[in-house]
């Protein structure tokens, strides 16, 4: 069975002087604040896609992690992702260049080579890495606590 979610953006004026918001229809994120400054420079308290991606991106490793390690019957008592996308200018544009994983867990009756291959298999298998493959450095560290 397919799923859809959808999200929406508003955006006013050019993009140097202009602002934005994003939101989801579900209601869980709404009205986040968008500018140009935020994506290339400092935040300011306003979100970037990169932002979002990135949260995406953590978001669908950890429950691919999560499900691979209940497959291998070692339930996490916890899961910890962060993620990091970098856009930088290539040529005469921007480009989402790179994602950093860095991946925490504190999962009883793994051994750190069996987390690093579930975290490995599970950064290859959630549908964001599948949508960035071919397009996007992604690097992943893992961490067993």
């Amino acid at each position: 069975m397919a799923a859809k979610r959808t999200a929406h953006a508003v955006w006013e004026n050019d993009l140097l002087h202009g602002h934005g918001s994003v939101g989801g229809q579900t209601g869980a994120f709404r009205d986040l604040a968008t500018s140009w400054s935020a994506r290339t420079e400092a935040p300011a308290g306003k979100t970037s896609p990169e932002e979002l991606l990135a949260a995406a991106h953590a978001s669908c490793l950890s429950m691919a992690l999560s499900a691979i390690l209940g497959r291998m019957e070692k339930t996490p008592q916890r899961l910890s992702v962060e993620a990091t996308a970098t856009i930088d200018k290539i040529g005469d544009g921007w480009k989402v260049t790179t994602m950093e994983l860095t991946v925490k867990g504190k999962v009883p009756g793994a051994t750190p080579d069996e987390f690093r291959s579930a975290v490995e298999r599970a950064a290859q298998g959630c549908p964001i890495s599948g949508a960035l493959k071919g397009n996007v450095a992604v690097s992943v560290t893992a961490h067993l606590e």
